[in-house]
């Protein structure tokens, strides 16, 4: 077994080498320092909210939106499987890093040597018991790049997994409050529905008190009974709506389907202005987002892999110690026990390997071509859908001021519609027109909320900046 001793930022590290017979544990989880913060302190949001998993939450009451998310967060397997590959990539730092340092090999072998001479009439067969031993340590003092490289790009492969894992919550997070969001606007539909469903059977009873009377047709109150029917197949289409919402928020938690609970009205204000342009916007997504931010650290990456490539077919130099008590390996035991000692520097240079190496290189920077590619296109995409989702966000926020004018006004056309009706000054269809127009101006109303919360949430998710925060006070 082999022990060496390394100076690390001030402190010492004891890394104990071995392999061959005697199977040395592993007794230090992290002796190269290759683990993120992340690993040990959790993950976080762009505000810095982190999340314990297993979330504790009562689902006995109102659950509020942080609740939610944390409870989808800790379920989601995409950011289970983004986890696993930071941990994946800081085992590829710590072999990279390990190629600085020596290695050692010790082997163990009890043999029985055994002589006959079957032609010879005296007894000079022999048998020899003993056991030889070899020892190996190996030093590489020096490559041509090929060890930095592959260091520097596990190292980015490391950042790229992280911000991968950023991405994975991100998305999580967008899908969760999406859905948050569309149970509140689904049962806002339903209690619409149901309210207007109860005023077009209050109409259709008064109609029939009418005509009872001689005061109305037949007329009046068939078409009352028709608006009362096809306000009640709206509620029940809008119920479902609800349920099926409210399916989506439970699976998006990672709850089991028949699970029940409630949740808090959000607390928001539709009219906050976002004082932000597009060019914040579009700088912000560019520095912070996390996909653009994953891309990067592939091209890097694939960039110092052509480095790794080309010092594959150069020189190398390593320092070499063996041991050899008793024998060689793969020999038999000596018949006299010997110590033998090697200690020397192996100047590997290689002459010709088939152009292998020429077309790995080329391969490398076909890699390297590819990542940039990929990074334009995921920087295109990105940068894309900022500018789609700030004009969907500018565009939402004045309808959603226009809608709020448009059920003022149909809340009092109905009022006056009732009154004349009541009064005989107007006829059903004026009644039920008037109706009408208030149900489809309070569906407006919702949609347009419903519309702003999913624009304002796009436009801060793709800017990849999306935390607690700002989805509890709705501020981009």
């Amino acid at each position: 077994m082999f022990i060496t001793v390394l100076e690390f930022n001030g402190g010492f590290v004891y890394a104990f080498g071995g392999s061959g017979n005697l199977g040395v544990p592993d007794v230090f989880e992290d002796p190269l320092f290759t683990r993120p913060p992340v690993l040990k302190f959790g993950p976080a949001l762009p505000d810095g909210h982190t999340f314990e998993c297993p979330a504790q939450v009562d689902l006995n009451k109102e659950l509020a939106i942080e609740e939610v998310i944390d409870l989808a967060l800790c379920n989601n397997p995409e950011i289970k499987l983004a986890w696993a590959a930071i941990k994946i990539q800081a085992g590829a730092l710590g072999e990279a890093r390990s190629a600085y340092l020596p290695t050692a090999t010790v082997s163990y072998s009890p043999q029985q040597t055994q002589v006959n001479y079957p032609q010879s009439t005296f007894n000079a067969n022999s048998i020899t018991n003993g056991h030889s031993t070899y020892a190996n340590l190996t030093w590489r003092l020096l490559d041509l790049g090929g060890r930095a490289a592959n260091r520097i790009s596990s190292q980015y492969l490391l950042e790229s997994a992280l911000a991968s894992h950023d991405a994975a919550i991100q998305k999580a997070l967008v899908g969760v409050i999406q859905s948050f969001y569309d149970v509140h606007t689904s049962k806002a539909s339903a209690i619409s529905k149901a309210d207007a469903m109860f005023f077009a059977k209050s109409t259709w009873e008064a109609t029939l008190r009418r005509e009872a009377k001689g005061v109305a047709a037949q007329n009046d109150s068939l078409q009352a009974q028709t608006a009362f029917a096809k306000s009640q197949l709206a509620s029940t289409r809008a119920q479902g709506d609800y349920h099926k919402a409210y399916a989506a928020l439970v699976f998006a938690m990672g709850l089991p389907t028949n699970t029940k609970f409630a949740l808090q009205e959000p607390i928001e204000s539709p009219h906050s202005q976002n004082t932000k342009d597009l060019n914040s916007w579009l700088e912000e997504a560019a520095q912070e987002h996390p996909a653009i931010k994953a891309a990067k650290a592939q091209w890097e990456s694939a960039k110092q892999k052509i480095t790794t490539a080309r010092a594959a077919g150069l020189p190398t130099l390593d320092f070499v110690v063996n041991f050899y008590q008793n024998g060689y390996p793969n020999q038999g035991l000596q018949p006299v026990n010997s110590n033998t000692t090697s200690v020397g520097v192996n100047l590997t240079i290689p002459i010709f390997e088939g152009f292998g190496t020429t077309y790995k290189i080329r391969g490398a920077q076909a890699q390297a071509e590819k990542a940039l590619a990929q990074l334009e296109t995921t920087e295109h995409q990105t940068l894309t859908e900022i500018v789609k989702s700030h004009a969907d966000a500018t565009s939402s926020l004045d309808n959603l001021k226009s809608s709020e004018k448009l059920l003022s006004v149909a809340k009092a056309a109905l009022a006056s519609a009732v009154k004349r009706y009541s009064l005989g000054a107007a006829d059903i269809f004026e009644l039920l027109s008037s109706q009408k127009a208030l149900a489809d101006a309070q569906e407006e109303r919702i949609r347009c909320i419903s519309e702003w919360r999913s624009a304002r949430l796009r436009l801060v998710a793709n800017a990849g900046t999306l935390g607690l925060i700002k989805t509890i006070e709705n501020k981009p």
